[in-house]
């Protein structure tokens, strides 16, 4: 479709052209057609996508711009009876106006064990396999960068390559002590950071292009710095335009003849791919946008070696007559940490890279071999360091640090490791740039972050927001008790909103009052929230916080299933809210913990629901303290007898029971007793007449009790031997 962005066609032309089958047939027919478009990469998408800007349209026969089409298409008002599915990386995902989308579903690439299975797919001996996936292991930066299939690709070509130079020369040495190559190698020819990878990368695939179009292999490189330099400045221009499809025009504007084209997929066979259209014509992309990254950093080297300018001063007024290295790092920082998308962060990893003398040398004939100097690389480090003072987004500070470790600068790292073994990190008060390193090091820490707890750190609202990145990687995150207010919930719903790992989120025992509440709403009832279970007890929520609750759990009500209120006051209208939510056929609570101070009246719409709407999802249910009587206990029998009723725990501490209605309750589980096996009576009027019919109850053999709590129940000695004999 980019090839045609400048074009104006009306929809049913459009689809006729790609699709001729097509042609004649009236899709406007609902009836007859169910429509499906599939607008596959849409991060490749050169159109503007001026959802705000364009005109309304709905006529599907008349000519519009493509951009109206497009737009109009994903709007719904052109086929609003068609599916549209939508494939973006999600840099790009943001120009989807939020209530266009009905679903998300995030593929997030290997995770560490299949990491691992890849590699030994891929090679067949085992000892090989182990060796590769060892060293990948020793940097976590390479390790988490492999999540990408892409990567494990580049990682396996490059160490396997590694290997078996390394064993030749065992053979020849008379010295095959495979195993140990890699960890024998010198720093020159064995990756540890992701530019030495993608460095080595480089290297073999001209190899190979040698050995294919040539028929020679040498060690040494023989370089086309003509073809790289043009093949940088195309990756560089585009890269800055955040453009991942190139046309003719975009090679000719970089001095590549367009009919030469495969000459650079063939001196890189990996780097660079041409795709030709059945009709439209030709596009060229590279293989993976982080090869794109890797040589756009190049030609600004390039560019800087060969110019002596810097390669982001366009204008040439304004380009000093010797431009530094040192002044071309700082502005590529700048310029990464002012994307709101983070495009230029592996870029800019790449730059800080190459900047130093052992990545050089891997392009000795390419590259001169002038590199910082101890006090510019200090200067750089410095320099980064001080941006962490600004209030940086967690993704872009963890870039930083990614940044500083391709300058193997591992200082604030360390720093915030002695604290980490001091366990000082809970009074401490730490820098911006000590925060960061805190997040870093966690979210890069050999252990998987199962749980988050922030009383280990510092209990405030301060340490969760800077800390959040890492909340977004755990399973469960424990924030009860630790002074919070409603400024964390914001950045908790921007967790919650986001691509996580969370399942449980205990925020008991916290001021959140009802702001608290309704900004950690907005994040509930995102479509990619998948909380399981969220505790919320004693956060001074009143009605107002749970009509919020309730409103964001009936617009994502399927994934939750545990929610804690106990000690909030929710009023008539806030139990009412609540007794809706449990209407909904989508709603998956099993447990739901209710304690306060709702009047009978309140508590009467709650039981009802249980019984008569949605009465047996449910796994536990607390009403303790509510005013509930010997005539609230006959509805909740009722809900007992229930032979679909899957109840396990029932909590009715103090909540004015009787010897009447404690037989009620016993009648009914008799009647159904295979699955309840916790029950709290404590602090009403049993007497010892209900305990003998608790008795009886335990005699059942199909009774699977495993805890009854009977404190404060007016049961004497009668009532303890008929215990003891049940």
């Amino acid at each position: 479709m980019n090839l045609k962005e400048k074009e104006t066609q009306s929809l049913m032309d459009l689809i006729t052209q790609f699709f001729p089958e097509t042609k004649g047939l009236n899709l406007t027919r609902r009836n007859n057609f169910k429509v499906l478009f599939i607008l596959d990469g849409l991060d490749e998408c050169r159109l503007p996508l001026n959802f705000d800007g364009n005109k309304t349209w709905s006529d599907v026969s008349s000519q519009v711009s493509l951009d109206v089409l497009l737009t109009n298409l994903i709007k719904g008002n052109l086929l609003p009876s068609a599916l549209i599915w939508i494939t973006t990386r999600p840099a790009a995902a943001s120009k989807i106006p939020p209530d266009c989308i009905d679903q998300v579903t995030e593929i997030r690439g290997f995770n560490d064990v299949q990491k691992e299975e890849y590699f030994r797919k891929r090679f067949k001996n085992e000892n090989q396999a182990k060796e590769i996936i060892d060293h990948v292991k020793k940097s976590k930066s390479l390790f988490i960068m492999c999540h990408i299939p892409v990567f494990c690709w580049i990682s396996a070509t490059v160490l396997q390559n590694i290997l078996d130079e390394r064993r030749s020369n065992d053979v020849r040495n008379q010295a095959g002590d495979i195993s140990k190559t890699l960890q024998e190698s010198n720093a020159e020819d064995t990756p540890k950071t992701l530019t030495q990878m993608y460095t080595h990368f480089l290297r073999f695939q001209i190899q190979q292009s040698r050995r294919k179009y040539d028929g020679e292999y040498t060690l040494n490189i023989s370089w086309d710095e003509k073809a790289i330099f043009s093949l940088g400045k195309l990756a560089f221009h585009q890269l800055e335009r955040n453009n991942l499809i190139f046309y003719d025009t975009d090679l000719e504007a970089c001095g590549i003849d367009v009919y030469k084209a495969s000459v650079y997929s063939g001196m890189c066979t990996q780097i660079f791919k041409e795709e030709t259209g059945i009709i439209l014509g030709t596009t060229f992309c590279f293989v993976h946008l982080s090869i794109q990254e890797f040589i756009a950093a190049l030609y600004a080297h390039l560019f800087l070696d060969i110019q002596k300018q810097s390669v982001f001063v366009q204008d040439s007024m304004k380009q000093e007559k010797h431009g530094t290295m040192i002044d071309l790092l700082k502005t590529a920082v700048d310029k990464a940490l002012e994307s709101e998308t983070g495009h230029l962060d592996l870029f800019l990893r790449f730059l800080l890279g190459l900047s130093l003398q052992t990545n050089r040398l891997l392009l000795r004939g390419l590259v001169t071999q002038q590199d910082c100097s101890d006090q510019s690389k200090k200067e750089i480090v410095e320099y980064i360091k001080q941006k962490f003072e600004a209030n940086l987004s967690p993704e872009r500070s963890i870039n930083l640090f990614y940044c500083l470790n391709e300058l193997n600068d591992q200082t604030l790292v360390k720093e915030i490791q002695t604290h980490l073994r001091e366990g000082s990190l809970s009074s401490g008060d730490l820098s911006p740039a000590q925060w960061s390193a805190l997040a870093f090091v966690l979210l890069t820490s050999e252990e998987e972050q199962e749980e988050f707890e922030l009383q280990k750190f510092k209990k405030s609202d301060e340490c969760l927001i800077r800390l959040s990145a890492v909340i977004k990687t755990s399973k469960r995150a424990l924030l009860n008790d630790c002074n919070l207010t409603d400024k964390s919930c914001s950045a908790l719903a921007t967790v919650l909103g986001s691509d996580t790992n969370l399942k449980e989120l205990n925020l008991n025992n916290n001021n959140l009052q009802d702001t608290g509440v309704k900004l950690l709403c907005s994040g509930l009832k995102n479509m990619q929230c998948k909380l399981e279970i969220l505790r919320l007890s004693d956060c001074s929520i009143t009605e107002e916080g749970y009509k919020a609750l309730a409103s964001a759990l009936r617009s994502n009500p399927s994934h939750l299933t545990e929610l804690d209120l106990t000690g909030n006051d929710p009023g008539q209208s806030g139990v009412k809210e609540l007794s809706d939510l449990l209407q909904d056929p989508n709603c998956q609570l099993k447990t739901l913990r209710f304690l306060g101070s709702a009047a009978e009246e309140a508590c009467k719409y709650l039981t009802e629901v249980l019984y008569i709407k949605n009465p047996l999802l449910l796994r536990e249910l607390n009403l303790s303290k509510h005013v509930l009587g010997d005539t609230r206990v006959n509805q909740i029998t009722a809900l007992l007898q229930d032979k679909h009723c899957t109840l396990n725990t029932l909590m009715l501490k103090n909540s004015s029971i009787t010897e009447e209605g404690c037989a009620a309750l016993i009648s009914a589980f008799d009647s159904n007793p295979s699955n309840l096996i916790e029950l709290d009576l404590s602090g009403n009027k049993v007497g010892n007449s209900g305990m003998k019919k608790i008795c009886l109850l335990l005699k059942n053999p199909r009774c699977k009790f495993e805890k009854l709590k009977l404190s404060d129940c007016s049961i004497t000695e009668e009532g303890y031997k008929a215990l003891a004999s049940a």
